[in-house]
């Protein structure tokens, strides 16, 4: 997604946005007289809310809910729009990437008094990752809606052939079955490949070895110990030559053929394999990440807001209640395949796929990138620094102090 200013980017996996608002002149009150219609931009293809409106429609007489499909490129330009023009929509659904922005610039109403009055609203309700999405700085300003995360997939033949028929647990067995699946495999064989250009990577072994980006008080920790081992950990994957190193290898095919015996990548990846890979059924499966201190994934998706300037808040607060039910989260599942953020749906044989309950397990131990607007720009300079490591041979503390001072600069800390 494009973005215009400082926004959260930590790979386009974690940025779903959707916008469910009505953009216009006209007052949202319908010519008929006391229908209200309540617009929805959302983006992605209608097909998959326009059936969770007509439930909704069906369980409150009067309201019309009309759906409007955005590209994806326009739908950031389209919101910014209607924040300058104080004129816009109801119902504001939105990739946990976008809060801190649209939050920072006053456009997201708080949600307390609507939480205090609808019990789906709860923080309880949802995984503690997702919660952490909908707040920026004292107050929450939306409700999630659904939830992805990144887990481990794995060859459990090849994985079995080594000593770890599910996987391993530890960053210990990591290496050590990495270091296996390679001496087994021979030349131009790898363990996983390491993501160097997704910033997220980093940040998932980051806290997992105990280490906070950006602490409580803006202070960023590049350049702290928990930081630099992390780094030189997953640098020794392309030392040692677990890891392909300046390639454009097909993780998929890799996969399939048998020269790559693990990966981490999101639930979309679940229908990918098995389209691209029908070979191997039954010779792979996913896990929960390895742990070093904590196996903490990310965690991504969507969160509902109610627009500051909305005509119907109070229709837009009982909308974003039914939304966050277990009828409409599983209704959204079936539409589009995205997982929700309720956890008791998890219960539902609809996500009973042994692959899925990975995923549910590992949205247990989840936490999103830093929840400051000036995430992006860092997470940039972040990946720029992991490749001089990596690629360039820099040293590590010397390319992680001068990383840290400049997330200092874009952070405004003196």
């Amino acid at each position: 997604m494009k973005k215009k200013t400082g926004l959260v980017i930590t790979s386009a996996l974690l940025g779903f946005s959707l916008v469910a608002a009505g953009c216009g002149n006209s007052d949202n009150n319908s010519a008929s007289g006391d229908n209200k219609t309540l617009k929805v931009w959302f983006m992605g293809t209608a097909d998959t809310v326009t059936p969770i409106a007509k439930m909704y429609e069906e369980k409150n007489p009067g309201i019309k809910v009309e759906v409007q499909a955005i590209p994806w490129d326009n739908a950031h330009d389209k919101l910014l729009t209607a924040v300058a023009s104080k004129n816009g929509p109801d119902v504001v659904q939105m990739g946990t990437t976008w809060i801190p922005e649209f939050a920072a610039a006053g456009a997201l109403k708080d949600m307390a008094p609507y939480i205090e009055k609808y019990p789906s609203m709860k923080a309880e309700n949802f995984f503690d990752g997702a919660v952490q999405t909908t707040k920026y700085e004292d107050k929450t300003v939306a409700i999630p809606f659904y939830v992805e995360t990144r887990a481990m997939f794995y060859r459990t033949d090849l994985l079995g052939g080594v000593g770890y028929p599910e996987g391993p647990k530890t960053w210990d067995e990591l290496k050590d079955a990495s270091k296996k699946l390679v001496a087994k495999g021979g030349a131009g064989h790898y363990a996983l490949p390491i993501e160097a250009k997704d910033s997220i990577y980093t940040a998932i072994f980051a806290w997992q070895n105990g280490s906070e980006l950006i602490d409580s008080n803006r202070k960023p920790q590049f350049n702290q110990p928990a930081y630099v081992e992390t780094i030189n950990f997953l640098k020794s994957f392309y030392d040692e030559g677990l890891s392909p190193k300046g390639t454009d290898l097909d993780t998929v095919a890799a996969f399939k053929d048998g020269t790559m015996g693990m990966f981490i990548s999101g639930p979309w990846m679940i229908q990918t394999v098995k389209e691209k890979a029908p070979e191997i059924d039954g010779k792979w499966a996913v896990t929960t990440l390895p742990a070093k201190k904590t196996n903490t994934s990310s965690i991504g998706g969507a969160d509902l807001s109610i627009f500051n300037y909305s005509k119907n808040p109070d229709e837009a607060a009982k909308f974003i209640a039914f939304m966050a039910e277990q009828d409409a989260q599983l209704k959204f599942y079936e539409t589009s395949n995205s997982m929700p953020a309720l956890k008791a749906a998890w219960k539902n044989d609809a996500l009973k796929d042994p692959m899925i309950q990975a995923f549910g397990k590992q949205l247990e131990n989840s936490r999103p990138a830093p929840m400051v607007t000036e995430y992006e720009e860092i997470a940039k300079a972040a990946m720029a620094s992991f490749e001089q490591i990596t690629v360039g041979g820099a040293d590590t503390q010397t390319e992680l102090d001068k990383l840290n001072a400049k997330a200092n600069e874009l952070l405004g800390n003196k």
